[in-house]
């Protein structure tokens, strides 16, 4: 073990996970997100990091269901099922009811109906995507030919109860470079593969959306840099769209089942391969798009919403001989749905994603991390932090007459940065300025600067150039 390895065993003796890719190999041809691999990686494994990997093969086979698994035979034999699953939920006005669905195993929205005593008792159960463990049961009506599953109890996965304070407390012991690495390492990936911190940061840049309310990012990087991944795998909170067809409805509020869309019920929502994917009533949809990543509500028929989810728009691009773009007009390469300047302008940084190295071996991680499920709840909580906004408005010098638009985008970002890399700090006495302004104001600056040349390239109406914003010294 090294230094860091060392530090985040003693410092989070419950929440670290020894990651290395021949431990993970049992996981094989199993589709789960590595918040659940963590978790019961950490279950069967010892001080000493030994895995007890009968009894792990064991739960598996016995509470992770897959596609194979007889399920819905031994449903029909009667026989009642405890699983930790997702599912999916879907209110059903029409009937009264609420569908459920778990994708997994085949067991659609017309098969599944969650007991109303579940609802009415349980909070953390919701409209859309649940990660929990679920006792199933077969019903069947006296009198009627069809039957269905039905969920009769629901405990959500939630196995850590967040310390923040204890995280803060953590912060402390560690150098900001060691900080940085070990972040990295909660991503999943190996901070020694990595060529400089510049790197690094614009690397932890895809957490912000995580932590930030509100936050619009686009990133535009060539295969194979691991964008998917880290918005597939990191967190419960966020919805990830891959292709296929976005619709009003789905995206906002579908008032034919009076269910909120995808916005009102995640934390952030990533676009990835934003080229293969098609817009419903292309005009409506982004006059929708464009009130709320202003203000964070929309209207849809007489209902008003509000949402903190955050969007990112994930896309490839292709580069020349130098690894630099072919096309200068980065927003050329997303779809012709954003080719809308005064759409585009309410993004609030660009990540240029051919900057960060392709996965290969160096970057896997071997070594101590912390639990994935354990890091996405801070991440979570992060969201409800209000102190750092204020403390960025406080250490930063804005000219009259400033932009809104680039002011909003460079506070937020920069507020976002000081959450991941400085989170224990409480006043600006507690912060190194030469640190805030290198590691959290340069790099939302800069990401803002890209919005704004690009915006300039589009229309001549933009002007290239940000307000004149400095960190107070």
């Amino acid at each position: 073990m090294n230094t860091l390895d060392t530090k985040i065993k003693t410092y989070f003796v419950e929440e670290s996970v020894l990651k290395n890719p021949d431990r993970y190999s049992i996981f094989a041809g199993i589709n789960l997100p590595s918040f659940i691999k963590d978790w019961m990686i950490n279950r069967f494994t010892d001080y000493n990091g030994n895995i007890d990997r009968d009894a792990l093969l064991n739960f598996l086979d016995n509470h992770i269901p897959t596609k194979d698994s007889n399920i819905r035979s031994r449903l029909l034999q009667g026989e009642e099922i405890k699983i930790l699953a997702r599912i999916i939920v879907e209110s059903d006005l029409k009937n009264g009811l609420h569908k459920f669905a778990i994708p997994d195993i085949g067991i659609r929205l017309n098969e599944g109906r969650v007991a109303p005593y579940v609802i009415r008792s349980n909070n953390n159960i919701s409209e859309g995507e649940n990660w929990g463990v679920v006792t199933l049961d077969y019903v069947q009506p006296e009198g009627y030919e069809k039957g269905y599953v039905e969920l009769v109890d629901f405990k959500a996965f939630k196995p850590y109860k967040v310390d923040f304070e204890h995280f803060c407390e953590v912060r402390r012991r560690f150098e900001t470079t060691e900080w940085i690495d070990f972040l990295i390492r909660c991503m999943e990936y190996n901070p020694d593969g990595f060529e400089n911190y510049t790197q690094k940061i614009l690397f932890l840049t895809r957490l912000l959306v995580f932590i930030e309310p509100n936050l619009n990012i686009i990133e535009l990087a060539p295969k194979g840099t691991g964008k998917s991944y880290i918005f597939d795998n990191l967190s419960k909170y966020g919805w990830h769209i891959s292709g296929g067809k976005v619709t009003r409805a789905k995206m906002f509020y579908d008032m034919n089942t009076n269910v909120p869309g995808i916005l009102a019920s995640y934390e952030f929502v990533a676009m990835d391969e934003v080229k293969t994917i098609s817009f419903e009533n292309e005009d409506e949809l982004r006059g929708a798009l464009k009130s709320y990543l202003e203000s964070g509500s929309y209207t849809v028929g007489k209902t008003r919403q509000n949402s903190q989810a955050g969007l990112i728009l994930l896309g490839n691009i292709d580069l020349d001989e130098e690894k630099k773009p072919i096309n200068k007009k980065y927003f050329m390469e997303l779809p012709s749905f954003f080719h809308d300047t005064a759409l585009l302008d309410r993004f609030h940084g660009f990540i240029e994603g051919w900057k960060l190295p392709r996965i290969n071996e160096d970057l896997k991680l071997k070594g101590y991390t912390l639990n994935v499920e354990y890091f996405s709840e801070i991440l979570s909580y992060m969201r409800t932090v209000i102190r750092y906004s204020a403390l960025v408005s406080d250490l930063l010098e804005i000219p009259p007459r400033s932009d809104t638009r680039d002011t909003t985008a460079i506070k937020l970002m920069a507020t976002a940065y000081l959450k991941l890399i400085f989170p224990h700090v409480k006043s600006i006495e507690d912060i190194n300025k030469n640190e805030f302004k290198t590691f959290c104001f340069e790099p939302a600056y800069e990401k803002r600067g890209i919005i704004k040349k690009q915006l300039s390239l589009m229309d001549l109406e933009f002007d290239p150039k940000l307000p004149n914003i400095k960190v107070k010294i």
